[in-house]
């Protein structure tokens, strides 16, 4: 049976002939993207660890509101709690701090709840900023992650979680990322980082699967949440990523290697 490796290069020959005349992104850009990814791929798997430590604790549901992950020189810690109706403070029931792993957490009840005017209370405001005119992918619930950008500013992802029963599938695509003032109240910039969902792909069975591929049409270059995606899919493979201009290929660590230009015609 051919691999599924070669019948991605015999699809990307078919493909190559179109624009090259876009710059090539620089290593400098390609590793910023990669440590998005990474900083991306923490957040979600921390609020995963974090979430199922504090469900399993049993806290009373008025307290657990959102979650908001912030990362410190620990580990990940995990905040659960609401904006209070000013919306000029950030009520904290629940803390999960980081245990022996990555995967474990210690659970804290906050009694009396914790006010907070920090990072967590930015980054709950920037969370309401943005979804008013968030449009995503019919049918689909979406997992909101925020980091810190430059200038203390704040980067809002919002991407499609998983729903299929078989747990193993990580949707790629709809999915955004915006930039937004350090007080969390103005978007400063919006990034549609794929335009549609990508359909699970239909292999058949007893194939090894040694990578996937996609291509990109709004922009020119592998976006944080390929890197995200790649880090996160079991049993972890390389994502091909094809552009008018070039193809990229981003690694099982989230690294990204430029491969080639494409052909014109």
């Amino acid at each position: 049976m051919i691999g599924v490796r070669q019948t991605i290069f015999a699809v990307l020959i078919g493909l190559s002939g179109v624009l090259a005349s876009a710059q090539i992104a620089s290593e400098s850009e390609l590793a910023a993207i990669s440590a998005r990814g990474r900083v991306l791929f923490e957040y979600d798997q921390a609020a995963w660890h974090a979430t199922d430590a504090v469900v399993a604790s049993h806290p009373p549901k008025e307290i657990m509101g959102r979650y908001i992950a912030r990362k410190t020189e620990g580990g990940w810690e995990v905040a659960f709690g609401h904006l209070n109706q000013a919306k000029d403070a950030f009520v904290i029931g629940v803390m999960a701090m980081p245990g022996a792993s990555p995967q474990e957490f210690t659970v804290k009840r906050i009694e009396p709840p914790q006010i907070e005017t920090g990072f967590f209370l930015s980054a709950a405001r920037a969370i309401d900023t943005v979804a008013p005119g968030f449009s995503g992918a019919s049918g689909r619930t979406y997992n909101a992650s925020v980091i810190p950008a430059a200038g203390g500013q704040l980067y809002v992802y919002l991407e499609p979680g998983q729903n299929d029963a078989d747990g193993d599938y990580f949707p790629l695509g709809a999915d955004v990322r915006y930039l937004v003032s350090a007080d969390g109240t103005t978007i400063v910039e919006t990034r549609q980082m794929h335009k549609s969902l990508i359909p699970k792909a239909q292999v058949p069975a007893g194939t090894k699967i040694e990578s996937g591929y996609h291509t990109h049409v709004l922009s020119e270059i592998p976006e944080d949440s390929d890197v995200f995606v790649v880090l996160s899919r079991r049993p972890p493979i390389p994502e091909f990523v094809g552009s008018r201009t070039a193809l990229y290929s981003v690694s099982t660590d989230g690294s990204i290697r430029f491969i080639e230009k494409m052909k014109k015609h």
